[in-house]
């Protein structure tokens, strides 16, 4: 695997709010702090509806998860998973699979020590505390080595997680490198902010995470596209969230944003 620069271990802060727990108060769920909620609530009368966002993102993955177990995938590793609930990916593969196994992967202690006790019934699900910027502490892991088998094809998904990196850390470096240790069959799965249609709106949003413990880096929908490098894009390619198998005969929620870009690719 290429080497790269080890990020420094970070440290607890709940002075500021944190990007896992400010996804977590989005969608409804209790692990999260008083800034956090703070940070929601000021963050909806600048942008708002901009909660429709956080949950767009959260239905992409449900939707691209029971589209890997429909064509026969069972391991899925999740970088920058947050805190693992309000329908994360291991409650929707035991809807549909005996046989998965998901490793989630946060950096954040806090977010960590909130998901080991949800996990704790689940012996198919395992988090760990490791920097998806350093790919080999992911995947030599002990527990990535206990839990799957990385000779076989896994699902690995980068979403809502790319654009808490900087450019300063390489992100297209990064991509390759987990792109270059999957076996052929594995899957990618990316979501990502963009201000490629609401410049505006991303603006706010980058500029009101700035007073987080985790900057915004959104980036053009092309720099997103080539992140899947030759993997096969599968239909209906890379495009806005809603538009990437809507559930069909649903209503569309309000969706007054068009801030995440993504898709799903798989390795030949």
């Amino acid at each position: 695997m290429t080497d790269m620069r080890i990020p420094p271990v970070r440290e607890m802060d709940i002075t500021r709010p944190c990007a896992a727990r400010i996804y977590d108060a989005f969608l409804g769920g209790s692990h999260n702090l008083g800034c956090e909620r703070a940070f929601m609530e000021d963050l909806e009368r600048k942008l708002p509806h901009i909660g429709e966002s956080y949950r767009e993102n959260r239905a992409f993955v449900r939707r691209s998860v029971e589209y890997l177990l429909a064509h026969g995938v069972r391991q899925f590793v999740d970088l920058g998973s947050g805190i693992p609930t309000i329908g994360h990916v291991h409650e929707v593969a035991r809807r549909r699979a005996r046989d998965f196994r998901v490793l989630y992967v946060d950096n954040e202690p806090l977010t960590v020590a909130h998901s080991k006790p949800l996990l704790a019934g689940e012996p198919r699900a395992e988090i760990i505390r490791a920097d998806c910027r350093n790919p080999w502490a992911v995947l030599d892991s002990p527990e990535a080595a206990e839990l799957l088998d990385l000779d076989r094809p896994v699902a690995l998904l980068m979403t809502a997680v790319l654009h808490f990196v900087p450019d300063s850390d390489d992100p297209v470096a990064l991509v390759e490198a987990y792109r270059d240790a999957l076996v052929p069959g594995s899957h990618l799965v990316i979501s990502h902010l963009t201000g490629s249609h609401d410049a505006d709106e991303m603006r706010v949003l980058t500029a009101r995470y700035e007073e987080t413990a985790d900057p915004l880096h959104p980036r053009e929908v092309e720099w997103i596209e080539k992140q899947f490098g030759d993997f096969e894009v599968v239909p209906p390619g890379t495009t806005y969230l809603s538009d990437w198998r809507p559930e069909p005969g649903r209503t569309a929620a309000k969706r007054p944003y068009r801030l995440l870009y993504g898709g799903v690719a798989w390795k030949h």
